[in-house]
């Protein structure tokens, strides 16, 4: 049997690194695509999504060192509060390339050969504010619906090929990216979600899992792994 090849960003931790290893464990081989070394993946690269040469340079030395990519996993991101009035262009700019650009670069450099081979999945990282909102979050929340509205069209786009694209909108996850004193985390915060408690991000993991291998009925879905944070 051939290796399965999953591509993951945002591997070197929170949510892509529960993803790699999830994968992992379920018999795939990894590359992971991060700025700081993805220590769970069993190939690392450091990459910056938001570079188009960078990322597309990365994917085909993957492909010549592994073989043909079948899952390509999106979950490289950043996030930060900041009122509406105080984003200076700089930060719009940075949320839109890593959040939309990144996912972009990926589907480009791998889509193709997706497309050649008949088969593939795609799954980007959006959140829970893409569809939500929140106070003071107006660019991340911008730059993840924008995710929303690439995966929809890529799945139509896509799907006569065989290749399926779909998205994750986690809520507020356990991950390094919520500081300790990040408002998501206070218990007065906490005890308002149906779970009683913040996502794991094994648990987004395993949506991603169930999208890549189980779930070939799907494309173009937005799954909602979030505590029911919005339901």
């Amino acid at each position: 049997m051939r290796e399965r090849v999953a591509l993951v960003t945002g591997a070197a931790s929170g949510i892509g690194a529960a993803m790699v290893r999830e994968l992992a464990g379920r018999g795939w081989t990894t590359a992971g695509l991060d700025l700081a070394p993805a220590e769970d993946a069993h190939h690392s690269v450091g990459v910056d999504v938001a570079d188009p040469a960078q990322v597309s340079a990365s994917i085909r030395r993957i492909e010549r060192e592994l073989g043909p990519i079948e899952a390509a996993l999106c979950a490289a991101g950043h996030y930060a509060l900041v009122p509406v009035s105080d984003i200076d262009w700089g930060e719009w700019r940075r949320m839109l390339r890593v959040h939309l650009g990144g996912v972009v670069n990926v589907c480009k450099a791998v889509a193709p050969g997706m497309v050649v081979r008949g088969e593939g999945s795609i799954v980007a990282v959006t959140s829970d504010l893409a569809i939500g909102g929140g106070h003071a979050e107006a660019h991340y929340a911008a730059a993840k619906g924008a995710v929303i509205g690439l995966v929809r069209s890529l799945a139509v786009e896509l799907a006569p090929a065989g290749v399926r694209v779909n998205g994750l909108a986690p809520g507020p996850t356990d991950t390094p990216l919520l500081s300790a004193n990040s408002p998501w985390r206070r218990p007065s915060y906490v005890q308002t979600l149906p779970a009683g408690r913040l996502t794991a991000p094994e648990e987004v993991a395993l949506a991603a899992a169930f999208l890549v291998e189980d779930a070939t009925f799907c494309t173009g879905e937005i799954l909602s792994p979030n505590a029911g944070a919005v339901i």
